[in-house]
């Protein structure tokens, strides 16, 4: 996650998913494979999840990492800014579980300053979780984990 971009749509980047797989021709040259394989390759959040084949292509392992520590970092900045949601994966990737991506929309929800930045290449994914039944009450509990907890401010 990082205050500051030089990505110029985007203010922040917050990234409480990381990792991916290749979905569509889009995925060739992914900036976020590209990183995780050369530049962060030895960081924790990021080593192993992706690697230049033998043309030199990033190529994403397939997996994810989920990191709830990082979910409350929008909750800490008073000033809006624009943040781009899982720039370095896919919140919608289906090894996310629905209730990971219930408490990154409960985080956002309690951030009216902020305007966040939700790209995806899984738009069936993101459809069946914006139109379930229980999205509502889902989120309402999520919220609650942060309003509740002694050290939401």
């Amino acid at each position: 996650m990082s205050k500051a971009t030089n990505i110029e749509w985007t203010d922040a980047t917050w990234s409480p998913v990381t990792g991916c797989k290749a979905v569509s021709p889009g995925c060739l040259n992914c900036f976020a494979a590209r990183l995780s394989a050369t530049r962060l390759r030895d960081t924790p959040a990021y080593a192993g999840l992706a690697k230049l084949n033998s043309s030199g292509r990033a190529v994403w392992s397939g997996k994810v990492r989920l990191h709830p520590g990082r979910l409350g970092q929008p909750l800490k900045w008073r000033n809006g800014k624009r943040i781009f949601v899982c720039d370095m994966s896919d919140l919608f990737h289906e090894s996310v579980p629905d209730e990971f991506i219930d408490q990154v929309f409960a985080v956002m929800a309690l951030c009216p300053q902020h305007t966040f930045q939700v790209l995806t290449k899984r738009a069936g994914r993101m459809r069946d979780y914006m139109t379930a039944g229980s999205l509502i009450d889902r989120l309402d509990d999520a919220c609650g984990q942060y309003v509740d907890d002694p050290g939401f401010t």
